[in-house]
């Protein structure tokens, strides 16, 4: 947009005929497909309304390498109009974040997001832009979501905000998505919260889209469609090893709980997934301690205990067995590239 649309876009609404205007705050490493669908989104509800609804800016602190620009998860650099300024007073502020977020949620930036959550401005945050509101103090007392991948770091570090699975969630003036999709889930529903679902669904039409989802639809696809598998007896072991990280349950313990012997889960686990129950688990809690080490400034002793291992170097054991790498070299490995 050229200077004279945003500063168009962003006057106070006049008898409700002023554009709504939205404020996206790129974050380096920021998802473009959350970001893109977002932006279409508003796009086409003006070209299906036939007059212009919304307006939109680009704002953020840009890239080392790239003043004046910010460059997304895929090596793309998306130019700003402007640089973090105080926005107007019905704009709504959205935290396009993405990969690494930890590093690209600054101070600077925390302050000048405080500054304008106390003007009452509604903030959204998309994909991991919910790090970034949590960290600023804006999803006390909140429920939130964060993409799926990210949600053992978030709970870890903001063990006080209600964390969902949805797709997207709308506590008062604070948003937040998943991420891909999600922020197209979340814009339709705004568009028709403003402008009718007449209006929402033509815009989903233009861009192909007929799964709509609203916020009580979870993130990932059902457990027997992520395991290729549907059996429902080892759907539900699974589900009961993945909502017991901390404290692994036994092998014969789960086999009771579906009314099997620990030998017939065995072949069923051998038959469907070509390991045993023991070696899935063990995946399972391989994968949670590697988002934490990845994510959160846990330390490693830490994160051996809140997947199960009492001791560090038993955990030490089977991560390098399964990644090929110790825990204190991939954390160190994660640091390092954080600071190239």
């Amino acid at each position: 947009m050229t200077e004279k649309e945003v500063s168009a876009a962003k006057q106070a609404p006049g008898g409700g005929e002023a554009p709504r205007h939205f404020t996206f705050v790129l974050l380096e490493n920021f998802s473009l497909l959350a970001f893109s669908s977002a932006i279409e989104a508003l796009r086409i509800a003006n070209r299906m309304a036939g007059r212009r609804l919304y307006g939109w800016s680009l704002t953020g602190e840009g890239g080392e390498d790239t003043p004046g620009a910010v460059t997304c998860s895929a090596g793309i650099a998306i130019g700003l109009d402007h640089p973090l300024q105080e926005c107007g007073r019905h704009d709504v502020i959205v935290l396009c974040g993405g990969l690494d977020v930890q590093r690209a949620t600054t101070k600077p930036l925390l302050n000048w997001l405080r500054r304008e959550a106390r003007r009452g401005l509604t903030i959204a945050g998309l994909c991991t832009g919910a790090h970034v509101m949590a960290r600023a103090g804006l999803l006390n007392n909140r429920r939130a979501t964060i993409h799926w991948e990210n949600q053992d770091g978030f709970a870890e570090d903001f063990p006080d905000i209600e964390l969902t699975r949805s797709v997207f969630v709308t506590d008062g003036n604070r948003l937040t998505a998943a991420g891909g999709a999600a922020s197209l889930d979340m814009m339709l529903k705004l568009i028709a919260a403003d402008h009718g679902e007449a209006l929402a669904n033509d815009v989903a039409d233009q861009l192909i889209y007929n799964q709509l989802r609203t916020d009580r639809d979870t993130q990932r696809l059902s457990l027997p469609t992520r395991i290729g598998v549907r059996h429902p007896k080892l759907a539900a072991v699974i589900k009961r090893m993945e909502e017991n990280i901390e404290e692994p349950i036994s092998p014969s313990e789960l086999a009771r709980d579906v009314g099997m012997s620990t030998r017939q889960l065995e072949r069923l686990f051998r038959r469907y997934l070509d390991r045993s129950p023991k070696r899935y688990y063990m995946e399972l809690r391989l994968q949670k301690a590697r988002n934490l080490l990845m994510q959160t400034d846990m330390s490693v002793i830490n994160v051996a205990l809140a997947c199960g291992f009492s001791s560090p170097s038993h955990f030490s054991k089977c991560y390098r067995a399964q990644y090929d790498i110790t825990p204190y070299r991939e954390r160190g490995s994660a640091a390092g590239k954080a600071a190239t």
